[in-house]
């Protein structure tokens, strides 16, 4: 990589730190080149807690600049202090204001350094939503890293939020599944089943999978009702919204099919009718995919001026600080960042 890739700490309070000190431990090639945005002394106590599995101390290093990350040594974690010190390091397992506070730093910090051009990717950690919320402004203003990205990528372009359009995909080796919606109520994401937003999660989903794949993407649209409404039997959003977003994607040259029975697409998507599902709102789409296997789950950020990706985990408080928590899909998400980095 020419750029190095930038990974936020996440918050202190969970399990990130832990599995970032594991995944440059047991993975030095993967890690190549990436380094941490967050707090040093948070990094070496995580340091110090997976050390338990194999008694070999971990170092962990902090530079300065982003550039020095690609010369540090194998299993050695690089620290650039992205965030203000807490006075205390806050307690694992615990919501509170200083963790939320350090967690969102550091995302803030990343996303500014992607946009100025310093990080080839982000890949971001598990942030906790109530210790966001109980850090105040600007933090509790966003119910997750997407939110808070686009709104970033958005101050950038000096355009409000709704001028810059983003989608969260999850994706394994065997499934890519495109929302709609994220973090709303089921009857507010109903709502926003409109022409206007499926088309423009098709226009998004498009061009994000045409940079990354052989051929143009093929992408299935998801019906909201059972059997896609079946003629309007069961609802009218599929003839009334959805169906004329695909037809106008398809016009602009979209490869769009639908709207298909959301019991049945994401099997045909799996067996490589599909490279992609859209799906109408949260539920319909994430499941299947973790149902898959949560292990190599990732969430991808589209729309977004840089890559971002993220392990499909939360902060996993019951755990933190035991080093019982895995990297697997801590490596996933770096793996896939390289991927996309690659294919741009």
């Amino acid at each position: 990589m020419n750029l190095p890739l930038v990974i936020t700490m996440g918050d202190p309070a969970g399990i990130g730190p832990e599995i970032i000190a594991k995944a440059f431990r047991d993975a030095p090639e993967p890690t190549r080149g990436c380094f941490v945005a967050g707090d040093v002394a948070a990094l070496r106590r995580a340091a110090q807690v997976v050390q338990g599995d194999t008694g070999v101390p971990l170092p962990v290093a902090e530079i300065e600049q982003p550039q020095d990350a690609l010369h540090t040594p194998p299993r050695c974690v690089p620290v650039l202090q992205a965030v203000e010190p807490a006075a205390a390091l806050p307690p694992f397992g615990q919501i509170s204001q200083a963790a939320g506070r350090m967690a969102g730093q550091a995302v803030f910090w990343a996303a500014r350094a992607a946009l100025r051009g310093e990080v080839g990717a982000i890949v971001t950690a598990p942030l906790n939503k109530a210790a966001l919320a109980a850090a105040g402004a600007p933090y509790d203003r966003f119910p997750g890293h997407t939110e808070l990205l686009q709104a970033e990528a958005a101050a950038h372009r000096g355009v409000p939020p709704d001028q810059a359009p983003v989608r969260m995909m999850l994706a394994n080796d065997e499934l890519r599944t495109v929302l709609v919606s994220i973090h709303v109520s089921l009857r507010e994401a109903i709502e926003r089943v409109t022409a206007a937003n499926v088309l423009q999660t098709l226009r998004i989903a498009h061009a994000a999978l045409a940079r990354a794949l052989p051929s143009a993407p093929r992408l299935a649209v998801a019906g909201l009702n059972p059997h896609a409404g079946e003629g309007g039997l069961f609802g009218r959003e599929e003839i009334e919204q959805i169906a004329p977003a695909i037809e106008h994607a398809r016009r602009e040259g979209i490869n769009a099919h639908g709207p298909l029975p959301p019991d049945t697409v994401f099997m045909r998507a799996r067996q490589g009718q599909f490279d992609a599902v859209i799906a109408m709102y949260h539920d319909q789409g994430l499941i299947p995919v973790k149902y898959l296997g949560v292990e190599q789950g990732v969430n991808v950020t589209l729309g977004l001026p840089f890559v971002r990706t993220s392990p499909d985990h939360g902060t996993a408080f019951d755990i933190a600080g035991t080093g019982r928590a895995a990297p697997a899909r801590r490596l996933a998400a770096l793996r896939m960042a390289q991927r996309l980095i690659d294919a741009c």
